[in-house]
């Protein structure tokens, strides 16, 4: 099922620095995200499974950001972060019809 993430980690391997190797993951979860097809759920199974992509993809964002903490490149990698994880967060209300007012 979550195959679309598995080629992800190769991808980081060919690169020089360990940063680099953060941000092409990140960068990869978001490929993976941005190939989602919101208007496709129509089902209770479908929506189950978008929202179980959304926490697969969440959890992934945090473990980079934790295993990348001390990387001198981390205010790129936790810009991405933050970024992709508001991300899941909008799709994510957007999919379960939560509509709140966030500051």
């Amino acid at each position: 099922m979550f195959s679309a993430f598995s080629g992800i980690d190769e991808q980081s391997k060919r690169t020089r620095t360990l940063s680099e190797a953060a941000v092409k993951r990140l960068d990869g979860i978001r490929h993976v995200l941005s190939d989602l097809d919101l208007a496709g759920v129509r089902t209770q199974d479908d929506l189950t499974r978008m929202l179980l992509t959304l926490d697969t993809a969440d959890k992934c964002i945090r473990s980079i950001r934790a295993e990348f903490r001390t990387e001198a490149a981390s205010d790129r990698l936790a810009c991405k972060a933050e970024d992709l994880m508001a991300s899941i967060e909008r799709t994510r209300d957007e999919l379960t019809g939560c509509r709140t007012a966030k500051s």
